[in-house]
């Protein structure tokens, strides 16, 4: 059986790495032509970045700033705007400008990392603070989403520039009674995510791997698989509400568990990925890429195939294709799997948060880590993480 001390450890490097690979993607989310980052970045990403004044694929601009999705096609367009005056308080005027390049995290520096990773860390603290015995329980989940809505609604709190779409969801139906003390705002959430679950028309946005970073403290934090999956999905269901979200969440939940307890990183994303039924495919890449030499412009040429067929976008099953694969290609290099999935593209910084933590748990039983030299340059989670770490 595995010492204490190992299974610590792993829980440290998941959640720096964690960190680590959302930031880096941070300058280069969602660019869908991986040609746009060698030319905005004269090369392919290698350490950490400020965004470029324009991003060449935003559609920032067309989102829903009522609620969830865009607004050509959203129900809520006709709703009072949440950004500028619920959450993002002060950004409302990037989500309206005329200019059709609005980077999506514009007001961030190099290190910092991405408002979901954030709210991750922010519940990750929440979470060792409150000395929870079982973070499954109710009142673990009343106390997160209670420090959500006090930093979400606290203006200059963050200095992302966007919130997606699960966010925007949840505030606009938040700030009718605006509950914010930990029992009134889980029993909000709670009957939120009843309605929501029994629609016939669930709302596809939440169908997303943003459902993944928030969950990540409760699964790493939590004593056994069952707990942790337990934990996992009735949080996601709170924020997440949509009927296939809890599968994935579960399928995620028992790898990321298993490897911070010292199991494969490549068997276990190999078993994910015959799960989601995208394995013969991701051979099939895997294959291709091991015809060129490790680190090579060639492979990783197949790599941004690769995530290009199974699942570029937010999109949870195309999604954790992609962040699997990547998973068991690079099991025994973490850094080279996290700077990959960032040229990738595409939904790199909720992929690479998770991908990061995976990779990042079984570093650490190989005596691994992300480079020291990254950890100093991470400006957020040298904020956050030494103290939620001493309370490990």
């Amino acid at each position: 059986m595995l010492e204490m001390s190992a299974v610590r450890q792993a829980v440290q490097e998941a959640f720096w790495a964690m960190c680590a690979a959302d930031s880096l993607s941070m300058p280069v989310h969602w660019y869908y032509d991986v040609l746009d980052i060698k030319r905005d970045f004269g090369g392919w990403i290698s350490g950490f970045n400020s965004p470029a004044e324009r991003h060449p694929s935003s559609i920032l601009t067309l989102s829903n700033t009522a609620g969830s999705g865009r607004t050509t096609w959203s129900t809520g367009t006709k709703g009072a705007s949440v950004v500028g005056d619920v959450i993002l308080h002060d950004k409302l005027d990037l989500w309206k400008s005329s200019k059709g390049s609005v980077h999506y995290h514009q007001s961030l520096r190099a290190g910092d990392n991405t408002l979901n990773v954030l709210c991750s860390l922010r519940a990750a603290q929440t979470l060792v603070h409150g000395r929870f015995s079982d973070v499954s329980q109710p009142d673990a989940r009343a106390a997160v989403l209670s420090d959500y809505v006090h930093f979400l609604t606290t203006p200059s709190s963050h200095a992302d520039t966007y919130a997606e779409s699960f966010h925007r969801s949840f505030f606009a139906d938040w700030r009718d009674r605006r509950p914010t003390c930990p029992r009134e705002v889980l029993m909000f959430a709670e009957t939120r995510s009843r309605r929501m679950l029994s629609s016939p028309f669930p709302d596809g946005q939440l169908d997303a791997i943003g459902c993944l970073p928030m969950i990540l403290p409760f699964v790493l934090l939590s004593a056994n698989e069952e707990q942790a999956v337990s934990a996992a999905v009735e949080f996601v269901k709170l924020t997440h509400p949509h009927p296939n979200v809890p599968k994935y969440v579960s399928i995620y939940s028992r790898v990321l568990h298993a490897v911070v307890g010292g199991a494969s990183v490549r068997q276990q994303a190999e078993h994910a990925l015959r799960t989601l039924e995208t394995w013969d495919t991701c051979q099939s890449f895997s294959r291709k890429a091991a015809r060129f030499p490790v680190s090579s412009e060639d492979r990783l040429k197949v790599h941004q195939r690769a995530v290009d067929h199974l699942g570029l976008a937010c999109y949870n099953k195309g999604a954790l294709s992609s962040l699997f694969y990547l998973a068991h290609e690079f099991h025994d290099d973490l850094k080279g799997g996290i700077l990959t999935n960032t040229n990738c593209g595409g939904e790199n910084c909720n992929r690479g948060a998770a991908l990061g933590a995976l990779l990042g748990a079984g570093a650490a039983h190989a005596g691994a880590g992300i480079p020291p030299e990254w950890k100093e340059e991470l400006r957020d989670a040298q904020g956050f993480l030494p103290d939620i770490l001493k309370e490990l």
